[in-house]
């Protein structure tokens, strides 16, 4: 056995740099290409094509489908019992400021108390 057999993997290529390193070169070659041409740049109607087939590919499994229309209608409703439960305790009781707010009297409005 030799030490090469032993040796840990060396961090080598794109994916072992940091993301700020990948970032910048990603973004030279891609003016790079833009510059000779040689980028791809979508249509409208590839852009379309593209989403309809990605959309069809996840639509297929319908478990995962399911699983996020669940998630969904739990966040959706998530906490909505507690918020009525506020607002119907909220307009039972009386507040201090009701009769300021009804007309009954002018207390608070900028005229004295008769």
């Amino acid at each position: 056995m030799s030490d090469r057999d032993n040796e840990q993997p060396r961090g080598r290529g794109f994916a072992s740099m940091d993301q700020e390193k990948q970032k910048m070169i990603a973004s030279q070659g891609g003016r790079a290409a833009h510059e000779q041409g040689t980028a791809h740049e979508f249509s409208s109607e590839e852009a379309r094509a593209a989403g309809r087939k990605g959309g069809e590919a996840v639509s297929a499994n319908r478990a995962h489908m399911a699983a996020i229309g669940r998630k969904g209608g739990e966040a959706s409703h998530r906490g909505s019992a507690g918020r009525r439960a506020v607002q119907e305790a909220h307009s039972a009781t009386p507040h201090a400021n009701s009769a300021i707010r009804t007309g009954e009297q002018n207390i608070g409005q900028g005229q004295a108390e008769v």
